[in-house]
């Protein structure tokens, strides 16, 4: 239970930085204090349900495919987040690319080294 509330906290929270910094990175996308928090949410569980499906429908290639499944799951988790959220809005085709790409590889490296030193230990802990 313990791990599973880690992982949940860093996915919400890298999902938080992700978007943070590509609001401060790139000028045609915004991040509304109104909905910021339920865009997080949307975000983190889309991108989740996405992942999950690929990794099940992929799971014999899914090293081939993790790059553009994480784009993809990526780009439609934005979509899904402007939808049902008023947190996210873009101005243009431009902003939505640049974002995906920086959403993607900040969420992606914050993921592994979270994973790498914050559940590694207790990995290590049960080979004992």
């Amino acid at each position: 239970m313990v791990r599973f509330l880690i992982r949940l906290a860093v996915f919400l929270g890298t999902a938080a930085l992700g978007l943070l910094l590509a609001a401060l990175l790139i000028p045609g996308f915004h991040v509304h204090a109104t909905g910021f928090i339920l865009a997080i949410v949307v975000f983190a569980l889309v991108q989740a349900v996405i992942e999950w499906l690929v990794a099940k429908v992929f799971h014999r290639s899914a090293p081939t495919v993790a790059g553009v499944a994480g784009l993809l799951s990526t780009f439609l988790a934005l979509w899904v987040a402007t939808l049902v959220t008023d947190g996210l809005s873009f101005d243009g085709i431009a902003a939505w690319v640049l974002a995906t790409v920086v959403v993607w590889l900040t969420t992606a490296l914050l993921g592994w080294l979270a994973a790498r030193f914050l559940l590694r230990d207790r990995a290590a802990e049960q080979q004992r």
